[in-house]
Formats: C-alpha cells, sequence, structure tokens
C-alpha cells in the first residue's frame, strides 16, 4: 500500500453553472436543463469511494482556498477583479463557455486550493502520491479570461506555488481530458522548467488549438507537447501514445514531480467525446505514469482531476486511477468495462498511426 492523498472539499460541489445544458445559455429551442457541467460527477466519485471502502485506504487532504496573491502568479488583476465582480453580482460568464453564479469565485479559489493541498503533501512527503477531486476545473482557464467550464488554472497556480516552496526544477504535466489543455500551455509557453503535454481529440475544444506544431517560444520551444488524436481513438490509441510519445518524453525530461490533469472525458460513455477509453484503460495508464515516475522522481506523482461528464461513468474511472494509485485491492467491479473493450476498433487503427508517430517525432527536441 502505498500513502495516497486524496484532497476534496464539498465546497467545490457547491459551484452553480446554472441551467444551460451543454449550451452557453437556454432559450428559443434550448430547453432549460442541468449544465454538463455539474457536481454530481464528483458526488458520485466521492459517494463510490465511500461505498467500496477505498476512502479509508487514503489520506485525507483538504486544502485552504487559494490567495488572491497565488492566483496572480498566473492571471492577471484585472480578471480576478472581473470574476469577482460577477460572482458576487450572482450570474456571468468568466470568459468563453464558463458561466458562473453566486459565490462562484471563492468556491473556485477552493477549488485551486485543493490542487496546492495534493502537490505539498507529496513534495513535503507527507503522502507517496495524491488525487485532488477539484472543481471547477482548471485546464482551460487563461490568464485573463476563463473558457471550457474553467475558472481558475489550479494546475498552473499550485506549479508555481510549489516552485517557490520548494527547490523544484522540472515538472512535468500530461494532459489526458478529451479536451486541449490550452490554458496549462499558455501558462508555461516561454518556459523549460515545465514539460506540458496534451493527449486530446483532434480540433475539438478550444478550435484550432491544440496542434502538433504549437511547441512554445523562445526558452520554451519543444517543452509544449500536443498530441492530438482522431475521433473514436481507443484502448490501443492511447496504449501506444503512452509508450511511444508520452514515457519517452519524460525519460529526456527527467522531471522532479509527475502532474496529471485527469480529465475523464476519453471515456467510451461521455456526452462531450467521441473517445473509446473504459475504465481498466485509466488504471493501466496510471500504472504505466507511476512506473515512469518510480524511476525518474521517486514515485511524486499528482493527479488532479477536471473533465468528464458522465455522472454515471466518471466515478468507475476515478476509482480505477485512485485504486491503482494506493495499490489498495478494494475495487468497485464496472459493470461497463469488458463490453467497451469488446466495442470494434479498440486497436491501434492505421488512420491513427500517423497522428502518433508525428508527435513521437517531436519528442526528440526535449532536453
Amino acid at each position: 500500500m502505498r500513502r495516497t492523498g486524496f484532497a476534496f472539499h464539498e465546497h467545490c460541489l457547491w459551484h452553480d453553472t446554472g441551467p444551460c445544458s451543454v449550451f452557453d445559455s437556454p432559450g428559443a429551442f434550448v430547453q432549460p436543463a442541468p449544465a454538463a457541467e455539474h457536481p454530481e460527477t464528483k458526488r458520485r466519485l466521492r459517494n463510490l469511494l465511500e461505498m467500496s471502502g477505498l476512502i479509508d485506504d487514503l489520506i485525507p487532504l483538504k486544502g485552504e482556498p487559494a490567495s488572491e496573491r497565488d492566483l496572480l502568479r498566473f492571471h492577471t488583476a484585472d480578471y480576478l477583479g472581473r470574476l469577482a465582480e460577477m460572482s458576487e453580482r450572482g450570474y456571468g460568464d468568466a470568459g468563453e463557455h464558463a458561466p458562473l453564479r453566486k459565490d462562484s469565485y471563492p468556491i473556485a479559489r477552493r477549488s485551486t486550493g485543493q490542487a496546492i493541498a495534493a502537490m505539498e503533501a507529496v513534495l513535503s512527503g507527507h503522502c507517496d502520491n495524491a488525487y485532488a477531486l477539484c472543481r471547477p476545473p482548471g485546464h482551460h482557464a487563461e490568464r485573463d479570461r476563463g473558457r471550457g467550464f474553467c475558472l481558475l488554472g489550479n494546475i498552473p497556480v499550485a506549479i508555481m506555488v510549489m516552485m517557490e516552496r520548494h527547490p523544484l526544477g522540472r515538472v512535468a504535466v500530461i494532459d489526458w481530458d478529451v479536451h486541449h489543455g490550452n490554458g496549462t500551455q499558455q501558462a508555461f509557453w516561454e518556459r523549460d522548467d515545465v514539460l506540458t503535454i496534451s493527449i486530446h481529440h483532434d480540433n475539438n475544444y478550444p478550435q484550432d488549438s491544440g496542434s502538433h506544431d504549437e511547441r512554445g517560444v523562445d526558452d520554451g520551444f519543444g517543452y509544449n507537447l500536443n498530441i492530438p488524436l482522431p475521433a473514436g481513438s481507443g484502448i490501443g490509441a492511447y496504449q501506444a501514445t503512452l509508450e511511444e510519445v508520452v514515457i519517452p518524453a519524460l525519460e529526456r525530461y527527467q522531471p522532479e514531480l509527475i502532474v496529471v490533469a485527469c480529465g475523464f472525458d476519453a471515456s467510451a460513455m461521455d456526452p462531450l467525446g467521441c473517445m473509446l477509453l473504459n475504465s481498466r484503460s485509466y488504471a493501466q495508464m496510471t500504472q504505466a505514469l507511476m512506473e515512469a515516475a518510480n524511476g525518474l522522481c521517486d514515485g511524486r506523482l499528482v493527479m488532479i482531476h477536471e473533465g468528464g461528464y458522465s455522472e454515471g461513468y466518471v466515478p468507475f474511472c476515478g476509482h480505477a486511477v485512485i485504486q491503482t494509485l494506493c495499490g489498495s485491492q478494494v475495487e468497485a467491479r464496472d459493470p461497463m468495462n469488458d463490453e467497451i473493450a469488446r466495442w470494434g476498433q479498440q486497436s491501434l487503427q492505421d488512420h491513427q498511426r500517423w497522428w502518433i508517430d508525428k508527435a513521437a517525432a517531436l519528442v526528440k527536441s526535449i532536453r
């Protein structure tokens, strides 16, 4: 058994995105419905940990809200001011597809605080690895605006805080959310002390973002690696991506900490994705990164929850990841796992090979 931290606060589930369904807002022919990004996906994951008993194998962590000083490491003062004003007013959009309601700003600060707490627990030696169940998510949030349900850059802010607190020279971020991690990319675009790797559906969200040729600038050139994949990529494509691109990139970079932007919207059951992963796939990817972390950075691995919009299936994916992190025998049987694995085109397809090979060719620029 490993000492796995679990950062969570009920306050994060009180963030209200309003009745916008998968659209920006209801109206005309759009009937009001709960937003795609809603608390049940996270609450049900927390509940499943309780029901299986796995939560008893975890070290509870509860981070304080991120301070404005820490948020200013990445975000502009003007943006934080606008976010606070909309939050107090009780409605607004932080930028693009990032609706918010009353108290969303303090709740988002709480979410960032969970990411900070998880990283601190691992770097201080209190935990071997950690999982932060954050909400709202953060990997789309940019310096001066929110995007794609994300208000604050949970991962960029937490990494910047850690680099001040600890002698931390190199961090790698792997984003396997089905959407491009544009906010994390922007945060470290000009830097070589953070390697950013994003595996995502090609040109999904944000559109025109996340292509192979987005590689960083100045000192950061070559330290931003995008791996867009075609729609319908499944278990074989993701396994090949990790084995042939992600792990070699980590081995070249030699990070002192590995952070995963852990979205579950590449699962076969997700309403906002079109990939084919099952929960066992996430466990296997977690195991591969744990083995890499053991060889590179004494096992220091932190998972930060991002997207994933199937309230029924996200809990099984998250449980599989957390069970793998702590090496527990406590499991929650996924009733869809084997069926998804038998779906057609789960092996690596010829048309997917081109995308992976193109990304693999970029790894040699990492030093």
